[in-house]
Parts: C-alpha cells; sequence; structure tokens
C-alpha cells in the first residue's frame, strides 16, 4: 500500500483538490469558490515572498532587540 501511494501521489492529491473544488462549486456558487481560490493564491504568494525576503525574521529580531 505504501508503495502504490508513493507511486501515485500526485494523482491522488490532484484528486483530492478537484474533490474538494467540486464540493465547494456545489455548495457555494462559482463566483465564491472564485473568490477564495483566487485569495488563497495570494496568500500562499504573499508567504512565498515574505519568507524569501525574510520580513517576518527581520521584524521579529528587530522587536527582540529593544
Amino acid at each position: 500500500m505504501k508503495d502504490f501511494i508513493y507511486q501515485y501521489k500526485l494523482p491522488l492529491v490532484f484528486g483530492g483538490l478537484g474533490l474538494i473544488l467540486a464540493i465547494l462549486l456545489v455548495s457555494i456558487g462559482f463566483f465564491k469558490t472564485l473568490l477564495l481560490v483566487i485569495l488563497t493564491i495570494l496568500g500562499v504568494m504573499l508567504g512565498f515572498y515574505v519568507d524569501r525576503t525574510g520580513l517576518f525574521q527581520e521584524f521579529f529580531n528587530y522587536r527582540n532587540k529593544n
């Protein structure tokens, strides 16, 4: 079973994402789901930006010095 999951990891992940997206589309509608997806993507992009630039670490290091 472990080999099966390791071999088909990406199809299983994307199948799960497709299932979640389908449930959202049916339950809350297209435009609310679209807004949710867009805001999630923006949040991930902001997280990568903050992580890459180190702004979060600099903020906490500055507060610890004072």
